[in-house]
């Protein structure tokens, strides 16, 4: 094979490789996210902190029973196809990394990286200059 036939098929592969992630940030953004608040969460100040999903319990709770003009109950149906699952917004796998050795194993246009909490900011900073070299997009940079 010539080396004009190998640039040609990478570059077809490097094109399919961009439109899928295409797909993927259109699929993305396409699905909206609903926020499951716990029942009467607007009429109480006790619940002004406390707005997490609970799952209500009462007879003839509207929520409960799923009545028109009432807040959604989470179900299966909300969850989101499988081939965007566990997809950062921009379209890459996210992946948590702890250390430099940890980056050789990824691929910059497949990952995008989390920098562990429990990384100090001595080893923050080289996991952060060896991850620019190496073309990653870092999520929690400033963090």
């Amino acid at each position: 094979m010539s080396q004009q036939t190998v640039d040609v098929a990478m570059n077809k592969n490097i094109v399919d490789q961009r439109r899928k992630l295409r797909d993927y940030i259109r699929k993305i953004k396409m699905y909206r996210r609903v926020e499951f608040l716990r029942w009467l969460w607007w009429k109480f100040a006790k619940f002004e902190n406390k707005l997490r999903w609970r799952r209500p319990r009462g007879k003839d709770n509207p929520v409960r029973l799923s009545y028109k003009g009432y807040p959604p109950k989470p179900d299966s149906g909300y969850r989101l196809p499988r081939d965007i699952r566990n997809l950062h917004p921009s379209g890459l796998i996210p992946i948590r990394v702890s250390n430099i050795k940890e980056l050789e194993a990824l691929d910059p246009r497949k990952h995008i990286i989390y920098i562990a909490s429990s990384v100090g900011t001595k080893k923050r900073l080289e996991i952060i200059s060896k991850a620019r070299e190496k073309g990653f997009k870092i999520a929690n940079e400033m963090v």
